[in-house]
């Protein structure tokens, strides 16, 4: 048993490569081996959202607070709310954040294929955000 206690963890700010607007992301827990689970608390600034990403092995968002959005590729926009659960399938490309006047936090859930949970591509329009 590991028991990983609040606060002993920092905060980061999420990186300008692959966010827009201002991100805090709160790790929760990485698995041991065997285990590929990652987990994050993530709170976006209205207007805040991430670049479109894949996931190797897919993702799953728990929607806490606020109001968010969240897109795969030649989808609609979605509005998300919490107690809101979203999974994106293994290879999806999509992008998740606030909406414009709201802050929203998710718990992101994701596992690591041969070292790696996530594949960065290009930001969000404006255009596609629908701001």
């Amino acid at each position: 048993m590991k028991i990983t206690r609040v606060g002993t963890q920092p905060s980061n700010p999420g990186p300008e490569d692959y966010f827009t607007g201002r991100v805090r992301i709160d790790p929760l827990f990485a698995a041991e081996d065997p285990g590929r689970a990652i987990g994050a608390t993530v709170t976006f600034e209205p207007g805040a959202r991430t670049a479109w990403h894949t996931h190797p092995l897919g993702q799953t968002l728990l929607i806490t607070q606020g109001v968010g959005r969240v897109q795969r590729e030649g989808g609609p926009v979605e509005v998300v709310r919490p107690g809101d659960v979203v999974w994106f399938p293994a290879g999806e490309k999509h992008w998740h954040g606030a909406a414009p006047d709201v802050a929203m936090t998710h718990i992101a859930i994701q596992e690591s294929l041969n070292g790696s949970a996530v594949t960065w591509l290009e930001k969000v329009s404006d255009a596609d955000y629908g701001s």
